[in-house]
């Protein structure tokens, strides 16, 4: 009869919660073992044994960003108009970047832009994911050519908005709120879209 594995002392949401909190703040070349294996109230020898590396354990909190923070963020895009899939993508951008529950900003962008060249592999991927927004992004003004706002094309307006979001993050992690981003959305969306009126706002 095959033995079974000694099951873990420790929730892995939890746990990933937890070290996601801890890059967020500390970046992750700041984030040091001590401080990660205290957040998550395990011991090395735990670490490993379950995330595998450092670096490993910083993916698998980045597959949590996007999974938790980001997940309601992007499903703006499947809004049946533009100009609603714009304005409630950048709503929910903005609510993202000030949850009360996480450090302010953007989890991609605080953590890795400061990486040093031993740790490229981790800058690369944080660049990579960003890019899969604008991507997407691109992807869904591809798909409604005739309601894209006078002067844009698909990858100028895609563009615009990620480069419009990650300033927002930047407001954010300056100690921007929540009500002065929103207020910056809006005043964006009247410019992109000057004859529709806003009903994204997120809740």
């Amino acid at each position: 009869m095959p033995k079974t594995g000694r099951p873990r002392a420790f929730d892995l949401d939890h746990a990933l919660d937890a070290a996601l909190v801890t890059f967020w703040t500390h970046g992750y070349e700041g984030a040091s073992l001590g401080a990660l294996t205290e957040a998550m109230g395990i011991n090395r020898p735990a670490l490993y044994h379950a995330f595998g590396s450092k670096q490993d354990l910083f993916f698998r909190a980045l597959d949590r960003y996007y999974a938790v923070d980001g997940a309601d963020t992007m499903r703006a895009l499947d809004e049946p108009t533009v100009q609603q899939a714009t304005d409630l993508f950048l709503h929910r951008w903005a609510a993202q970047l000030t949850q009360p529950d996480r450090p302010a900003g953007c989890f991609t962008v605080q953590t890795g832009l400061t990486c040093s060249a031993e740790n490229q592999a981790v800058r690369d991927e944080l660049a990579r994911r960003r890019g899969l927004g604008e991507i997407a992004l691109r992807r869904r003004y591809e798909a409604a050519l005739q309601e894209l706002p006078a002067g844009h094309d698909p990858h100028s307006l895609a563009r615009f908005v990620w480069t419009l979001g990650l300033g927002l993050a930047v407001q954010a992690a300056g100690g921007a709120t929540r009500a002065e981003l929103e207020a910056v959305v809006d005043s964006s969306l009247r410019t992109l879209f000057p004859d529709a009126v806003s009903a994204a706002a997120a809740p």
